[in-house]
């Protein structure tokens, strides 16, 4: 490879947006443009409606959604995430800016910049570390019941805002509920409710019927996915005309800044930088795993490749950007995504396009934002949320794989009465227990010969031929520390249930590796076998395994033990069948 080449190379490596440039053509950008419009519509209403979940001004929302999409599609490797504020990320900032020692530090405009500065800085020391596989370290369970109980958490903050109520304060008083509740602002229960009832029916109701009607899919893309942005106008428009701020009370967004934000690093003051790293942390590793999650859906539509160590550079960029900007930390939203791929994008152009209207809608459309009823975004929210709680999802998970439903459940549960980021830990805490005590409780078989064949099964499984003094053995795990008494423990046990047993054969078809305390082990146990005038042998190792035993004295000490290629090899060497007797 030329230097020129190698250059080239590296430079696409960086910056994934060359690659695709190179070859870019009308076609696609008449996709991207039609995708950018209808995603565009959507970060209005969705950042303004995700910046009041976090409990910050609307302005941020929209700032998150200008210029950290621009810096992920520079870098990003996927060609349809749509990146900026999301549902899961607001509601950990807001639950980051109430805790009290946040809370204490005033100015939360300024912590949330600051956890957008170090949640980026954290991605970008991860991709330095080459930390891009973390996203396997969390399973899909412990994933999914933090999903569900942070979906419940969102749904719990948004009902007072559909019903014009503040949150309430009652605990276990039913009378104070009773007064809590008589609250209710008839005006903004009928235009909450009534946004619902809008979005449901842009939702499958209408996509069933213009599919009846025979539209192309594009079209019924487009139309279905204005839902939101008609909404906020109707709705908004109502709160104009009817005066119903001033005459019903309904809380609207209230001003929002015009123009295009200042950039600056106006978030330095270190006692803040400490007090959210923790929370920082949470928000920059549940960003990634969705943010990757997301993107390797619609991948694996296209045959299309998501590098893990490049989104962290990616999205670390996005996040940093997002704080220069004065927005609020960003991820890959799935719903926006959907809309963008569904919508027809081919690459990270559409998501410029969006960027684009959506940067002129702010400099010259704020004013109309003003009237915007909270009570409407909050239905935009609830409507994107409610598919997020996947109870039956955990359900599932229970029958199949005990471990893991406790697991799911326990985060949910977690995330609803601890907080987020005990819930989340604790779900990974038990996913790693559960793992650990798979690990230490191997499946083990006695196994035997199905007659006629050279096949080895599970005793019982199969009607299988087996011989009083030949046991066989199937270790389905690894040999390991964790498990290599275990191990013991039940050759022992088999060896006292048959006391007639002269010769083991431990068949290592699955074992990928045994380490060193496994291995003084296996040393002693062949020697305690020795002293008992029984042998111990192996079949089936694979090489790596025997070029790791080869290195110790291992494979010596077992003489007269051998070492088989078959196990088939090892029963016709220690059980050679009976002579016929001549008649």
């Amino acid at each position: 490879m030329t230097s020129s080449n190698h250059n080239e190379s590296r430079l696409i490596q960086l910056f994934p947006i060359v690659g695709w440039l190179r070859s870019y053509n009308r076609q696609e950008f008449n996709s991207d443009l039609f995708a950018g419009i209808i995603t565009a519509i959507l970060l209005v209403p969705q950042g303004i409606a995700y910046a009041i979940l976090a409990g910050l001004p609307p302005q941020l929302g929209l700032y998150a959604s200008i210029l950290p999409p621009v810096l992920y599609a520079l870098l990003g490797t996927s060609r349809t995430l749509s990146v900026g504020p999301v549902s899961i990320a607001a509601i950990m900032i807001a639950s980051a800016l109430n805790t009290p020692e946040v809370s204490v530090l005033g100015n939360p405009v300024q912590s949330a910049l600051i956890l957008s500065a170090e949640s980026g800085i954290i991605m970008l020391l991860m991709a330095g570390l080459r930390m891009g596989g973390l996203v396997n370290f969390i399973s899909h369970p412990v994933l999914t019941g933090f999903t569900s109980g942070a979906a419940l958490l969102i749904i719990g903050s948004q009902l007072p805002q559909l019903f014009g109520l503040k949150a309430p304060s009652c605990d276990f008083d039913t009378a104070c509920y009773s007064r809590y509740f008589s609250g209710i602002v008839p005006a903004t229960l009928f235009i909450g409710l009534t946004s619902v009832g809008l979005l449901v029916l842009f939702g499958k109701p209408l996509i069933l019927m213009l599919k009846r009607i025979g539209l192309q899919p594009s079209l019924i893309t487009a139309i279905s996915k204005c839902g939101p942005l008609l909404t906020i106008l109707l709705a908004t428009l109502a709160v104009g005309h009817f005066d119903l701020t001033g005459q019903q009370h309904i809380a609207v967004v209230g001003k929002v800044p015009s123009g295009l934000p200042e950039l600056n690093l106006d978030f330095s003051p270190v006692e803040k930088w400490y007090v959210l790293l923790p929370f920082s942390g949470f928000i920059a590793l549940i960003a990634y795993v969705e943010s990757v999650a997301i993107a390797k859906v619609t991948a694996n539509f296209r045959g299309e490749k998501i590098l893990s160590n490049q989104e962290l550079i990616a999205l670390g960029t996005a996040n940093l950007a997002a704080a220069v900007s004065g927005g609020m930390p960003v991820a890959g939203g799935f719903s926006r995504t959907m809309v963008n791929f569904s919508a027809g994008a081919r690459t990270q152009m559409a998501m410029l396009i969006a960027a684009a209207i959506l940067a002129l809608a702010v400099v010259f459309f704020s004013p109309w934002f003003e009237n915007i009823p909270k009570a409407a975004l909050a239905a935009i929210i609830l409507v994107a949320i409610v598919p997020l709680v996947k109870l039956s999802d955990i359900a599932h998970t229970w029958r199949y794989d005990r471990g893991d439903g406790i697991a799911e459940t326990a985060t949910l549960l977690g995330v609803l009465v601890y907080g987020i980021e005990e819930g989340i830990t604790l779900g990974i805490i038990l996913t790693l227990v559960s793992h650990l005590r798979k690990t230490s409780h191997p499946h083990i078989a006695v196994v035997g010969r199905i007659p006629g064949t050279e096949h080895y099964r599970n005793i019982k499984r199969y009607n299988v031929e087996t011989w009083p003094h030949l046991l066989l053995l199937r270790i389905d795990e690894s040999i390991t520390f964790a498990n290599i008494n275990y191990i013991e423990d039940f050759i022992n046990a088999e060896l006292r249930r048959q006391p007639g047993i002269k010769h083991i054969v431990l068949i290592f078809t699955s074992i990928s590796d045994i380490d060193a305390t496994a291995l003084e082990e296996l040393e002693k146990l062949n020697r305690t076998l020795q002293v008992s005038k029984m042998t111990l042998h192996i079949s089936e190792a694979k090489g790596p395994v025997l070029d790791k035993l080869k290195k110790t004295d291992f494979l010596r000490q077992l003489q007269p033990g051998r070492v088989f290629f078959h196990t088939e090899d090892a029963v016709r060497e220690l059980c050679p069948p009976m002579p016929q007797a001549i008649e």
